[in-house]
């Protein structure tokens, strides 16, 4: 018996576990057993390629393998005896787009793909030039496919074993709903890949939790869902998955974002398509959201963001007198009270935010705490902050907290909240998953988002409950400084609030020299008139 390659190895064991477990695809839900076993045998296939690189290769041909799944579904429903006899032509493009699928060229398909794998000498080659084909033939596309399979680093052997693997994850009865399947497994690599990423890939993904509860607590059934800070679009799809779990309607959502990170945008318009959402408008230019706002005149209804923490090099100098400063100029060096006011900003008279921030931008240092201050006491726009458990970010271990943001807290569909603000310590929930990371269970989300709901609705079912939750009035609120930490207000038995001194006494040096730096210029420019009046 000749010995069997590795990479084809790996791929028996893959095709055992799938024949044995049909059920794994039931519910459009793939098993964590299921999903665990896929990256595990597509990790060994890596090699020498880091998980930076390794990530476009993967989730390209995922994508590549989603596009032509759909294209081939509906070119058999094209080639039916009803459709031939009304002229219906499978070859033209035409006929795709109208049903908002993308053509895929002949050279493009996946089955030409899977028997050019078996060529190890120009399977990249190959690969580059198929996804190039799709392109040319959706313009939507334009920019956004990987490409550089053709590369020395890649190892044609371990590149046509990936091939094989991806092209066997929808299987018999699974084929239908293929771009189930492949939602799932897209969205658990990019979250394998973040992991394996650490800091760079808490630029990308906001952990699945995290997004989780942001969406059950704003419940975007309808409207116009924003997300300024996009990522790799994972607001978006729990939105989408949101609506599905509760029998609503996705095409009752419009979705608009920006990213100012181009290779991350083209995760993102790949997530999206894969899930059959519209992405038409999730943007992309270099400068990013401060700089050159792609949504000007945009209102959401629903605006759900993670932006960067304490974001020190966000152009601030430049936008001194910009118009979203409603509630104050932010810190030059600090950008947290900037993308909240820029939340406000774009938000409808009746629209929502849920943003994720460092828990720092409930103190008062850097001038922070004046534009808080008019944020509650003259916006009225603070409906709830979360305190999160530590441990939760890929990216950093800085304290963080769940803004809520409500533009009309006095009336509209729910209660009148406009004389108070819901405070909830979050700090004990969450499991372990591994030594240095966390996630919030289904139950820790379903206690969070229940009790604002309840706080929230017109029927008034709230309680609060000591060291968990607290509905404070803004009065007690201003005696304490428009400090937002919940600790102060729900009755912790843990002492700490998570101040980081440190990085609060950096942000204060930052800003004092910024000023000393103003000061002089200002002075010089006195001196350099008076000389010239004097001579």
């Amino acid at each position: 018996m000749l010995p069997i390659p590795m990479s084809g190895f790996i791929l028996m064991i893959f095709m055992v576990l799938v024949m044995k477990k049909p059920s794994l695809f039931d519910n459009n839900k793939l098993s964590n057993s299921l999903e665990k076993n896929l990256w595990e045998a597509a990790d060994k296939l890596r090699k020498n390629v880091d998980a930076a690189e390794y990530k476009h290769v993967v989730l390209g041909l995922i994508f590549l393998k989603y596009v032509s799944d759909s294209f081939e579904r509906h070119y058999r429903f094209l080639c039916s005896p009803e459709n031939t006899a009304r002229g219906a032509d499978p070859n033209d493009p035409r006929e795709y787009e109208s049903s908002h699928i993308f053509f895929v060229p002949p050279q493009a398909r996946w089955k030409g793909l899977i028997e050019a794998a078996d060529n190890k000498d120009n399977i990249g080659q190959y690969l580059d030039e198929a996804m190039s084909s799709i392109e040319t033939f959706n313009p939507d596309l334009s920019g956004v496919l990987s490409t550089g399979y053709d590369r020395q680093s890649l190892d044609p052997a371990s590149l046509g074993g990936l091939i094989k693997l991806v092209g066997n994850i929808a299987l018999d009865e699974a084929k239908d709903r293929s771009s189930d399947v492949l939602g799932h497994v897209f969205e658990y690599f990019l979250g394998q890949f973040a992991m394996g990423e650490g800091q760079k890939g808490g630029q990308f993904y906001t952990p699945r939790s995290i997004v989780e509860l942001l969406v059950e607590m704003l419940e975007p059934f309808e409207g116009k869902v924003f997300d300024p800070c996009c990522g790799s679009g994972g607001m978006f799809v729990q939105s989408e998955k949101f609506i599905q779990k509760h029998r609503g309607q996705v095409h009752n959502i419009q979705i608009y974002g920006q990213e100012s990170n181009r290779t991350t945008w083209r995760l993102a318009k790949m997530n999206l398509a894969i899930c059959g959402l519209d992405s038409s408008q999730v943007l992309w230019n270099s400068e990013g959201s401060f700089l050159n706002d792609a949504h000007p005149a945009l209102k959401a209804d629903y605006i759900i963001a993670n932006p960067p923490f304490n974001d020190s090099d966000w152009s601030g100098q430049k936008l001194r007198r910009d118009v979203r400063w409603k509630y104050g100029i932010p810190p030059v060096k600090n950008a947290n009270f900037a993308w909240l006011q820029h939340f406000a900003y774009h938000l409808a008279p009746t629209g929502q935010a849920g943003v994720v921030l460092a828990l720092g931008s409930s103190s008062k240092a850097c001038n922070e705490g004046n534009i808080r201050c008019n944020m509650i006491a003259y916006g009225n726009i603070v409906d709830c902050i979360v305190h999160l458990p530590a441990k939760l970010f890929l990216n950093t271990q800085i304290p963080a907290a769940l803004w809520i943001l409500s533009r009309n807290r006095k009336n509209g569909k729910f209660r009148d909240r406009s004389q108070e603000i819901l405070f909830i310590d979050a700090r004990d929930m969450g499991k372990m998953i591994n030594r240095r990371t966390k996630v919030l269970t289904a139950s820790d989300i379903t206690k969070i988002s229940g009790a604002y709901h309840n706080w929230r609705n017109p029927d008034q079912q709230y309680l609060d409950v000591k060291g968990f939750c607290r509905s404070v009035p803004i009065k007690e609120v201003k005696d304490l400084d428009y400090v937002l930490n919940p600790v102060r207000y729900v009755g912790s038995t843990q002492a700490q609030d998570d101040f980081d001194f440190k990085e609060r006494f950096n942000c204060l040096k930052k800003d004092f020299e910024l000023q000393l730096e103003e000061e002089m210029l200002s002075n010089n420019k006195l001196l350099n008139n008076l000389n010239k009046i004097r001579f």
